[in-house]
C-alpha cells in the first residue's frame, strides 16, 4: 500500500475501504475494480439527461398529466443527484 490513499468510499463487492494509487482505485482485499462498476455504470448520467430532456419537450396541456411528468422529471433530478454523490462528483 506504499503510496496508496485510502479513499471514503467502499468496495461494491465486500465492502473493505478503497483504496487509489497512480489514478487507479482498488479494494486491497478482494482485488476487485472498482472500474469495473465505474463502466457498468457509463452512460446512466447521459441516458437520464436525454429523458429529462425529452419531459422537458414535451409538456402535456392536460394538468395531471403535467403533474406526472413533472413527478418523473424530479425523480430523475434525484437520480442524477445521487450518482453524482456515489461517483465522486459533490
Amino acid at each position: 500500500f506504499s503510496g496508496a490513499k485510502m479513499l471514503d468510499k467502499h468496495c461494491p463487492k465486500c465492502g473493505s475501504p478503497l483504496f487509489e494509487k497512480g489514478g487507479k482505485v482498488f479494494c486491497p482485499i478482494c482485488e476487485h475494480r472498482a472500474k469495473q462498476r465505474k463502466a457498468e455504470m457509463e452512460g446512466v448520467e447521459e441516458k437520464l439527461m436525454e429523458k429529462l430532456n425529452e419531459l422537458a419537450n414535451s409538456l402535456p396541456d392536460d394538468i395531471g398529466e403535467l403533474e406526472k411528468h413533472l413527478r418523473v422529471m424530479e425523480k430523475i433530478i434525484e437520480l442524477l443527484e445521487r450518482y453524482k454523490k456515489l461517483e465522486g462528483g459533490e
